[in-house]
């Protein structure tokens, strides 16, 4: 088959044009790399191949780049590549590599997530234990985690604070506590937690 023209796309691809008819987008770097001029004969083996590093480099690129901006987990890096960038199988492959150089770390992103969902959302050991499991974290890393930064004492001044803030009428009105207490338990605070922390013998079922 023919490589009959290559034309410029946006974001950094080249469209193929094979016998004339448009046929693939690659990645404009990979396919500069290849040396291939319009006229030139192309096997399917070396079709695929280039297509293959277009893949893998898009999704090394992209891994690059949302790095810049934030830290990942693993499985949360490989399938935003896999949804905007790559296949799944290079988005896994330039996940691996991350890994390999040390730029993600499963472990170092579920203690800072833990610390911040415990500390600065305000969520309860439920919760947490929820959205580290929703990132890809191993249920073995989320139950050490728990029990290294659930504080007791830090649920009890999240509750108050949620309280004071969104429900400060929660004592007189009983509209207000069904309310409040329904928003806790989305936060992921247990039924006796609620009512640990606020110290209180009234039923709030």
């Amino acid at each position: 088959m023919e490589l009959t023209a290559a034309e410029p796309r946006r974001k950094g691809l080249t469209q193929l044009f094979i016998d004339g008819e448009a046929a693939v987008k690659v990645d404009t770097e990979v396919f500069l790399q290849s040396g291939l001029q319009p006229g030139a004969q192309l096997t399917d083996q070396e079709l695929y191949e280039l297509i293959q590093a277009s893949d893998a480099r898009r999704a090394k690129e992209k891994a690059l780049y949302l790095l810049e901006h934030r830290d990942h987990s693993k499985q949360e890096l490989t399938e935003k590549i896999a949804r905007t960038a790559a296949s799944r199988e290079a988005a896994q492959a330039a996940a691996d590599r991350m890994e390999e150089l040390g730029l993600i770390d499963d472990r170092r992103f579920a203690q800072d997530y833990a610390r911040e969902l415990f500390a600065r959302k305000g969520f309860g050991p439920r919760r947490v234990a929820q959205e580290l499991r929703r990132k890809g974290i191993a249920q073995e890393l989320v139950d050490e985690l728990l029990e290294a930064y659930h504080d007791p004492e830090q649920n009890s001044r999240n509750i108050r604070r949620v309280l004071e803030k969104k429900y400060p009428a929660w004592r007189e009105d009983e509209g207000a506590r069904r309310r409040a207490f329904a928003a806790l338990q989305r936060l992921g605070y247990s039924y006796g937690q609620i009512r640990e922390a606020l110290d209180v013998e009234e039923d709030w079922d």
